[in-house]
């Protein structure tokens, strides 16, 4: 994971996301986890960049 992800990431997540595996099921999981709060969202990003 490059340090251009990992700060998207933080504070971008979805396109983080986004730029990784494009649109589907991570990026719609990253909108609604946007939604919740901050911290769901920014775990979630990391989490799935990182495989």
């Amino acid at each position: 994971m490059s340090i251009l992800t990992i700060i998207l990431s933080v504070l971008l997540p979805p396109i983080a996301v986004f730029l990784k595996h494009g649109l589907g099921t991570q990026f719609l999981l990253s909108i609604l986890l946007t939604i919740l709060g901050w911290l769901p969202r920014v775990v979630h990003a990391l989490y799935v960049n990182s495989k």
